[in-house]
């Protein structure tokens, strides 16, 4: 329920009673060890592979009838699965594994929902149009021939670094579905549905008929082209049994696999976490085994949620994150240290990484110092959570900061972040200067972003960070990072969001790095950032940008208000000293604390966060791609639609940063005057 306030800008207390409301909703909820953590929302693709990975491995999980009803709770009118909130058009990907999923747990093909499913594939293309991991999804249950799908020989662990194939080369998130994928590519595990749950329905014409060529269609004589001979090869090889190393790599890959386990029992984050389990399943580790207990274990821990009568599970988990952007917050309201505060401080710092993860492979003289996106994660410390982390300790009060432990944890997160600036000036999130774009070539290459390479959002976070911590823009690394920043601008103003949504999020994450740097805010680059996004304000005050502002550039900037655009918009605009002569912040500002519910909070069912963003090289459009979306996903599966992701925190912490500015922003605007 709203509330009915509202806001006479010009008089800083109308904003003390919003923020004090929203402190109140935050402190109610923080766990009692002093972390916070949302429900970090993605698609039904998530309960789908654990319910296909349940029937693989045998698990007779407790809940998976409740797992089930999510994905029937989460079907729209016309039979399709999406991949965020209010879609347009349904996601093919989704919708067949969702279909696969519940004819696992013993769904009849005469089903309403599957009958509305089905009619729906048809007329979209069918089984021909899914994407590689929906196909290698099919083949663990037999419904897909293996030697139709990518072949990823376990032989890849034992690359060197200087090879552009070593796994280092791809991104984290790559590097982890690969290595279980290719254990899985190589024994190629079956364990096909039961008579009269195959899904025959699905293969109107037979599957004697069925099209399995790899959707990619490539030019004759091209990298691409090249490389699906060489896939051929592979298999003809893996057929005629000449792998004599085959075993070692095998067993190197399981060895990989076990060390990047977790202490929660997890790997970080689906889809790693599910292969390794079928990985090691299919070595023979039962489910007795304490690696395999303690990964299906984690699953009923921190990971699934019940929400509306059914069982939801995450595809990661924030709470790093969270926790810091709710320390950020309350020092952006200038609050008092609370018990909760030093809490929570106390939860982060004995998580920041001390040991060396994947990123040392190629960065072997850098010492560990990051921090990492969930509780339990040890090996993928990230850019972004790690500059979030240094802009709070920069804004504790002068007794936290003094402390030694602060002190040392702060030398040692600026010393590896630092150390992982790319060569080109910016960051990317887990890796640096990973940037080998022959291997988004590769026939299995379409799963996801499958690069990690530097982003203007990530980079404007660091300039942020090293800015607080006294960077001056004549900084060797400031200064490049600038010109990076300076690259990727877009000649409208604006910069594209690689982490969040989207040409909003870029713009006010750099409009931000370039205030705490002491940029000169007047500059004709700023400005004219500053005005997109006064130009893309919404009527109502608010801000949005739906998803699909990746695929069809027409979006961008635009979409229904939100919580958190809002507030990251208002925070840029805070930024870039924006005068407000036509009232942008004004009305901003009334949305934020007319929106504001009653218990101190926002509503936010929009998705406004992406795991891939889900357009090719970066998920970035160039000038003359995307289109109409329901035309381009008609034609044919060619589009990807990401994977985006709702962090169900965002709606709070991100709205009481922009408040808490304002406040700060109006304080010093009186007392100017009053001087």
């Amino acid at each position: 329920m709203q509330t009915a306030a509202a806001l006479p800008v010009d008089d800083e207390v109308s904003l003390d009673q919003p923020i004090a409301r929203a402190l109140v909703w935050l402190d109610r909820e923080q766990n009692e060890d002093g972390h916070w953590a949302g429900l970090l929302e993605s698609n039904c693709c998530i309960e789908a592979e654990w319910l296909l990975a349940m029937h693989v491995l045998d698990y007779r999980h407790p809940r998976k009838p409740d797992i089930a009803a999510t994905l029937l709770a989460a079907q729209r009118g016309d039979g399709a699965w999406e991949v965020f909130h209010d879609a347009p058009g349904g996601d093919i990907n989704a919708t067949v594994e969702c279909y696969a999923a519940l004819r696992s747990t013993g769904m009849a093909a005469d089903a309403e929902p599957l009958v509305r499913a089905r009619r729906w594939i048809e007329a979209h293309g069918g089984l021909s149009r899914i994407r590689i991991f929906s196909r290698y999804w099919l083949a663990l249950i037999g419904e897909w021939p293996w030697d139709k799908t990518p072949n990823l020989p376990p032989e890849m662990i034992a690359l060197p670094t200087w090879l552009p194939f070593n796994i280092y080369n791809f991104s984290s998130w790559s590097r982890a579905t690969i290595v279980p994928l290719t254990i899985l590519s190589a024994r190629r595990l079956v364990r096909p549905l039961p008579d009269g749950l195959r899904l025959d329905e699905l293969f109107p014409q037979g599957r004697e008929r069925m099209d399995y060529r790899l959707p990619r269609k490539q030019p004759l004589f091209s990298v691409g082209r090249l490389f699906l001979v060489i896939d051929r090869l592979l298999h003809w090889v893996q057929r005629l049994k000449l792998t004599p190393g085959r075993g070692i790599a095998v067993k190197t890959c399981l060895e990989w696999i076990l060390r990047h386990q977790e202490a929660d029992g997890s790997w970080g984050h689906q889809p790693p976490w599910v292969y390794g389990l079928l990985a090691l399943h299919v070595e023979g580790y039962p489910l007795s085994h304490p690696a395999m207990a303690r990964g299906l274990g984690a699953l009923d821990e921190y990971w699934s949620h019940e929400r509306g009568g059914t069982l939801h599970i995450q595809a990661c988990e924030s709470s790093v994150w969270d926790t810091w952007l709710a320390l950020q917050a309350a020092c952006d309201c200038e609050r008092p240290v609370t018990p909760g505060t030093e809490r929570a401080l106390d939860w982060l710092l004995k998580r920041q990484c001390s040991r060396r993860g994947d990123w040392s492979k190629l960065n072997p003289e850098l010492e560990p110092g990051g921090w990492a996106f969930e509780r339990a994660n040890t090996h993928y410390p990230d850019i972004d959570d790690t500059a979030v982390a240094l802009c709070v300790l920069a804004s504790l009060p002068v007794r936290l900061r003094n402390r030694t432990r602060v002190r040392e944890a702060t030398r040692r997160a600026l010393a590896w972040t630092l150390g992982m600036q790319s060569a080109n000036g910016g960051w990317g999130a887990f890796d640096r200067d990973n940037n080998s774009r022959i291997l988004t070539k590769l026939p299995f290459s379409d799963f996801g972003e499958l690069l990690d390479p530097p982003t203007a959002d990530a980079t404007a976070r660091v300039i942020e960070a090293l800015g607080l911590h006294g960077f001056s823009r004549k900084d060797p690394a400031v200064e490049k990072a600038c010109r990076f920043l300076r690259d990727e601008q877009e000649p409208d103003g604006s910069w594209f969001g690689r982490w969040g949504v989207n040409y909003i999020h870029g713009t006010s994450a750099v409009l931000t790095a370039l205030a705490a740097i002491g940029e000169d805010m007047n500059a004709p680059g700023i400005r004219r950032a500053a005005e997109w996004l006064v130009e893309h304000q919404n009527a109502d005050g608010g801000w949005g940008e739906t998803c699909a502002s990746y695929m069809d550039r027409t979006l961008r900037g635009r979409g229904e208000s939100t919580a958190s655009q809002t507030a990251w918009s208002l925070m840029a605009l805070l930024a870039a000293d924006h005068r407000d002569d036509d009232g942008a912040v004004r009305r901003g500002l009334l949305w934020l604390v007319r929106s504001q519910r009653e218990d101190g909070t926002w509503d936010e069912p929009q998705y406004t966060g992406t795991g891939f963003p889900g357009y090719g090289f970066g998920g970035r459009l160039a000038p003359g791609e995307g289109g109409d979306i329901e035309r381009l996903s008609s034609q044919g599966g060619e589009l990807q639609r990401g994977f985006m992701l709702n962090y169900n925190l965002y709606r709070h912490y991100f709205p009481l940063i922009a408040l808490g500015r304002a406040r700060k922003r109006l304080r010093s605007t009186v007392r100017g005057e009053e001087g």
